[in-house]
């Protein structure tokens, strides 16, 4: 009989015990190899409900990661708050063009029916298609990971990076206004995905705080408060998935309220553990570049062995999944987690 790997990443999420630790993807797992297995290529498998799902299911089916992971991009609500979108190619993702509100938050609202606007709609479809498959009685539950782009992300696509920054520390009230809009943007559209069945999101955001470019004082006074009603108001769990160095940062934002935490290689595993405590859980952090996508399969199972020695709850890439990375390579990251119990007994 087959695992239940649904349950077993959900209590792994929730800090229950678990028989093996989940070996996946929360980050986006599109890539060319399994584009051409599939016929569902970017920038098509974007806008395409059906392509959509295809190319998630490859992800678990073909690349043997315990969990479906879709969309693939973190442009959805910028393109419906007015940014002009450049949709990429087979192997780039989608990226922001322009920025509507770079001038300040005049005009700036939550869109009127915004389920029916872009892509939203594609999304919440793929969503009720990928549950219907990967919740049946003949095979294991697989759980269904969506991807949503965060409040801190709308805000700098929207207004680009510096106006944010700038308006953190100087103009604050402005900096509220378009955290409000944009938290209230989110919670809308999470819980839309998970009333068609997600059974948790991960939202990337709050590169700026990685980068070290916003000071402490305004993750903790401007952007917590945002953190924590996104969490109190989104009706299932939610993955931060944070890039950067975020050492320094992870004690704030393990008080948040998020089921857990998804890091990149730069965070130490120990240091990031001692920082969070029991508050949430750790996910990552094999490096997606130097690892998952340069490195052989062997490299790649010796770095997920130390993240798995390291305490890490659940094993993943420290980031998205690259466009080019092999086939092999992803396969390696579950075949690590195996191996590792093995040597472990």
């Amino acid at each position: 009989m087959e695992r239940n790997l649904r349950k077993n990443f959900l209590d792994a999420l929730h800090g229950n015990p678990v028989d093996r630790i989940p070996a996946l993807s929360v980050t986006q797992t599109g890539t060319v190899e399994l584009m051409d297995m599939t016929g569902a290529a970017w920038p098509e498998a974007h806008s395409d409900p059906k392509k959509m799902v295809a190319l998630a299911l490859a992800g678990h089916e073909i690349a043997g990661l315990e969990a479906v992971r879709y969309p693939y991009c973190l442009t959805v609500l910028a393109e419906i708050m007015g940014c002009n979108v450049r949709m990429g190619t087979k192997d780039i993702q989608p990226s922001v063009l322009s920025h509507p509100f770079s001038k300040g938050p005049e005009n700036l609202r939550m869109p009127e029916n915004l389920l029916e606007k872009g892509r939203i709609p594609t999304i919440l479809k793929a969503t009720e298609i990928l549950k219907n498959l990967t919740v049946n009685e003949t095979q294991s539950e697989v759980p269904l990971i969506a991807g949503m782009e965060g409040p801190l992300t709308v805000f700098t696509h929207i207004a680009e990076i510096k106006n944010c920054l700038i308006w953190a520390l100087k103009k604050p009230d402005c900096f509220n206004t378009f955290m409000e809009t944009c938290t209230e943007l989110c919670i809308e559209y999470a819980n839309a995905i998970f009333d068609r069945g997600a059974d948790t999101l991960c939202m990337p955001d709050g590169g700026i705080v990685g980068s070290r470019m916003m000071p402490p004082s305004v993750l903790e006074d401007s952007v917590k408060p945002f953190y924590k009603r996104l969490c109190e108001k989104v009706n299932g769990p939610v993955i931060l998935h944070i890039c950067g160095d975020v050492g320094d940062s992870l004690k704030t934002l393990s008080e948040c309220g998020f089921e857990a935490i998804s890091i990149e290689e730069k965070v130490s595993m120990k240091a990031a553990k001692e920082a969070i405590g029991d508050r949430a859980r750790l996910i990552g952090n094999v490096s997606p570049s130097g690892t998952m996508l340069f490195g052989t399969p062997d490299v790649v199972k010796a770095e997920a062995k130390e993240c798995l020695s390291a305490g890490v709850d659940i094993l993943a890439p420290g980031c998205g999944i690259a466009p080019r990375t092999p086939l092999a390579n992803i396969r390696a990251l579950v075949e690590a987690r195996d191996e590792w119990y093995e040597e472990k007994d």
